[in-house]
């Protein structure tokens, strides 16, 4: 029964957002109320879940993607990202383009979020596809597949970020993991997938170009690498550093500090106001102003986060989500592959691969400490199962058919493989790090 109650309120919110075309805040809220009702929670206690829910998921990744919104805008705007994909083509040469490709795409796609990636790195796939002559998925595909992988995979982006939040994981220990799934998977994915899409018409247009900026006033190649690369080597460096034993008291307490992920990325953030701002001769009016843009840019996901955080406040306090841990653990079904599985299902019925992830987040979180799974794999496996099939209900797939000016039939062959691809190997390399590690 309580399986059939909590595919009704899944229901419900697809229904909601992709038939009735609600706001998913708002059909999260109504879902919540409407689960916290079917769940037997008192109905006069059903706001103060929903607010606890919101207050507690959104006040926990408020700062995390605040900032990396803002470093990510900078590192557009200031030229950075023009200037390491630049440097990156150029060694690569013909022969390579499309594994340089992939590599600006996964460089670039750490500190930006997705759809700022496309729109930046996409003309510029387009001037190469002139210039060589190769067809325009060929070369599209591996950059596509990196910041998709970045983008479901890696903190700090919005998912993967709130999911670690939510699953009480380690950032630096997901990261880690993440990072030796994403590299066979962005491999696979991209370069090597691309070679079968060759023979895809695209007659692709450029409708939104990022402001081209003079070579001789982009920043430096190693000031623009370092800006860009710094919350991770920051995050990686707090990791190892915790590992040490007899550690001082007091820097054993900062490198706590430092490695909080709000903390982590506003240290980068500041370090980029100056390196790639105010010392290049940016007016500080002008850097805020930038940071200012790109909080518009971040408050759809925010309001889709604190929504998911009351309908998972919901399953917690009517104990769905202890009820359904303790049907599941008989039946012996791999928690991973049941993370990965439940996101999949909501990310093909609903289009958005964090409204999958954070959906998946309340039903999964609470059985976490029942079924006994490392929580940092579980954020990946939800985070690589909210990448299946995207379809016609994702804006994504809308991107890449209109800027490529494909066909329906033909993104469904290119794009929408490309990240069954994505979704498919980062289980395997999930269950694979899982077996190592156990």
């Amino acid at each position: 029964m309580i399986f059939v109650l909590l595919i009704a309120c899944i229901i419900l919110l697809v229904l909601l957002i992709s038939a009735l075309k609600f706001h998913p805040f708002i059909a999260f809220i109504i879902v919540s109320i409407f689960g916290g009702v079917l769940f037997g929670i008192p109905i006069e206690n059903i706001p103060s879940a929903i607010q606890k829910g919101i207050g507690d998921t959104v006040g926990s990744i408020l700062m995390v993607l605040l900032f990396g919104a803002m470093s990510g805008k900078l590192i557009a705007e200031s030229g950075a990202a023009q200037q390491i994909s630049s440097v990156l083509l150029r060694i690569s040469g013909t022969k390579y383009i499309s594994w340089a490709l992939m590599l600006t795409g996964f460089v670039l796609g750490i500190p930006l979020y997705y759809n700022v990636g496309f729109v930046l790195l996409m003309p510029l796939v387009f001037t190469i596809m002139y210039r060589v002559n190769m067809p325009a998925v060929y070369l599209g595909i591996p950059m596509c597949a990196a910041l998709s992988t970045n983008h479901g995979l890696l903190p700090p982006h919005p998912s993967p970020a709130a999911l670690v939040v939510q699953f009480q994981a380690d950032m630096g220990m997901t990261l880690l993991y993440g990072f030796i799934i994403a590299i066979p998977t962005v491999i696979v994915a991209g370069p090597v997938l691309a070679e079968f899409l060759k023979k895809i018409p695209s007659n692709p247009i450029q409708t939104f170009k990022p402001r081209e900026i003079p070579e001789n006033e982009l920043p430096g190649f190693g000031n623009s690498l370092f800006t860009c690369l710094l919350p991770v080597i920051l995050l990686a460096a707090s990791s190892l550093l915790g590992i040490i034993s007899n550690m001082p008291e007091g820097l054993k307490k900062a490198l706590v500090f430092v490695s909080d992920p709000g903390m982590l990325l506003l240290i980068s953030l500041l370090y980029g106001t100056f390196s790639l701002g105010v010392f290049r001769k940016m007016k500080m009016g002008d850097i805020m102003a930038i940071y200012g843009d790109s909080v518009k840019d971040i408050l759809f996901i925010l309001l889709i986060v604190g929504g998911a955080g009351a309908l998972k406040q919901v399953l917690v306090e009517s104990g769905v989500s202890q009820s359904l841990a303790e049907i599941v653990q008989p039946m012996n079904l791999p928690p991973l592959i049941l993370g990965w599985f439940v996101a999949g299902i909501i990310r093909i019925a609903m289009g958005s691969a964090t409204v999958a992830g954070l959906t998946t987040a309340g039903i999964m979180a609470p059985m976490i400490p029942v079924l006994g799974v490392d929580p940092n794999l579980m954020v990946l496996a939800v985070g690589s199962g909210s990448l299946l099939f995207s379809h016609v209900n994702d804006s994504g797939f809308w991107l890449f058919k209109e800027y490529f000016n494909l066909s329906i039939k033909d993104t469904i062959k290119s794009w929408s493989l490309m990240e069954t691809v994505v979704s498919v190997m980062g289980l395997i390399g999930t269950l694979i790090v899982s077996a190592i590690i156990s």
